[in-house]
């Protein structure tokens, strides 16, 4: 590989596995960028969905299960909603903290990789 000042830089063996390491890590860090935001999504529409409830006025309120409505009554609809938000707020906490985890894997690599090729390898995204 041929760096800006003219000189030849020899890529090892292991300066392909960094490579590849980082196309990996880069990879996850989007799909998980995708899921954390699926689950910012999902986070509102619960929300949206126990403000909606508040306002109801019926003992019981037609609830989705799989494919299927059941009525429910308001109770166990209120008691589903803050379940799956609990839950939906743990993964979002989970997906976070492999993001940052990624995140410094990646800038371990980096340093890494530019520290031997400089200017002849660009890692950033545009």
């Amino acid at each position: 590989m041929q760096q800006g000042d003219g000189v030849e830089t020899e890529v090892t063996w292991e300066d392909q596995q960094n490579i590849n390491a980082f196309g990996r890590l880069n990879n996850k860090f989007h799909e998980l960028e995708d899921e954390i935001k699926a689950k910012k999504d999902m986070a509102d529409n619960l929300e949206d969905a126990s403000n909606e409830l508040i306002l109801a006025d019926e003992p019981e309120l037609r609830y989705l299960i799989g494919e299927v409505f059941t009525h429910l009554p308001v109770e166990e609809v209120e008691e589903k909603l803050e379940s799956l938000k609990e839950e939906n707020s743990q993964q979002l906490e989970e997906l976070q903290e492999e993001k940052n985890e990624v995140l410094a894997k990646m800038a371990a690599l980096k340093k890494i990789l530019y520290g031997k090729f400089g200017d002849s390898i660009n890692l950033e995204e545009d």
